[in-house]
């Protein structure tokens, strides 16, 4: 970058020219050079979203053509799927599920987890090789025999087969929180056991705030889990429509308003939103408890 030298009455001084435009545009150049994959990947994960939105505020005769921007906004759409729906009870019951399954699912698998990677028992190996295992288990293996039992207890047609199980632990969870919780130091848990804490005092106020990016990664993963999950729903919640989630109540509109690909398209983005505000609102810690969790034994 060159200098200008002005004469003026106190006497001379240099200017600074602008900013080439050039080097602008080749500054920009080579950032989209340098991340277009990434920005190619974005779009591509981007575009079905926005066509979504898009058809959601269209007319019913012009969801149907081969226009992509609507001649007119249609807001009264999400309205209409409320008024034709039951969404606000298929909401209520989604939370009801995520919320509740997510709880349990914390409550029960954090102390087995923190009992495979801090204590020393005999079979430890064993036990975590079983929870390893019960990750590659399909539960369609042994959906026949659980539907019995549940059947037995007469809670078939209600969400509580699908939320009580979860107290039981989930195998993924306990994987997930193993190795996270194996890279804090061992040196924290030996200070506070030499200060009189017990194991379950450690616990709640030693390793549970070090290991807050790992529960929330947890947490996260089981709730978009529960958000999303139409097998279970459908198994034991059909035949109930007070009980229905919004995976199962999707599916039952779109089947009801096929032709109208506004509406369908509406409720799609009803459904899908909470879990896009969720994760951006939780995107960093969500990263850094993906991110910390070693991969050692």
């Amino acid at each position: 970058m060159t200098l200008t030298v002005t004469r003026g009455a106190r006497g001379t001084h240099a200017v600074r020219p602008p900013a080439s435009t050039n080097a602008r545009a080749r500054r920009r150049l080579a950032f989209v050079a340098t991340h277009a994959v990434a920005i190619a990947l974005a779009l591509m994960f981007l575009a079905p979203l926005v066509f979504v939105a898009l058809t959601a505020l269209m007319t019913d005769e012009q969801a149907l053509t081969s226009r992509l921007w609507p001649d007119s906004w249609n807001w009264s759409n999400f309205a209409e799927v409320f008024a034709k729906s039951d969404m606000l009870g298929w909401t209520l019951n989604t939370f009801l599920y995520a919320g509740l399954g997510t709880l349990f699912t914390l409550v029960s698998s954090v102390p087995v987890a923190y009992a495979l990677a801090r204590f020393r028992f005999r079979g430890r190996r064993p036990a975590f090789l079983l929870v390893i295992t019960m990750m590659m288990l399909p539960p369609q293996v042994v959906a026949v025999p659980v539907y019995i039992l549940w059947a037995r207890f007469d809670l078939t047609g209600t969400l509580w087969p699908l939320i009580l199980p979860m107290l039981l632990g989930d195998a993924f969870s306990i994987f997930l929180l193993r190795q996270f919780l194996i890279t804090i130091p061992r040196e924290y848990t030996e200070a506070a056991r030499v200060d009189g804490c017990g194991d379950f005092k450690t616990l709640v106020r030693v390793i549970l705030p070090m290991a807050r990016p790992g529960i929330a990664a947890v947490a996260l993963f089981q709730f978009f889990y529960c958000w999303n999950d139409y097998y279970g729903p459908l198994l034991y919640a059909q035949t109930n429509e007070h009980a229905w989630t919004l995976s199962l109540g999707l599916a039952s509109f779109k089947a009801f308003h096929s032709v109208q690909w506004n509406l369908t398209m509406a409720a799609t983005l009803l459904v899908t939103a909470p879990v896009i505000i969720v994760f951006f609102l939780a995107q960093r810690v969500f990263i850094e408890g993906v991110t910390l969790t070693g991969v050692k034994g």
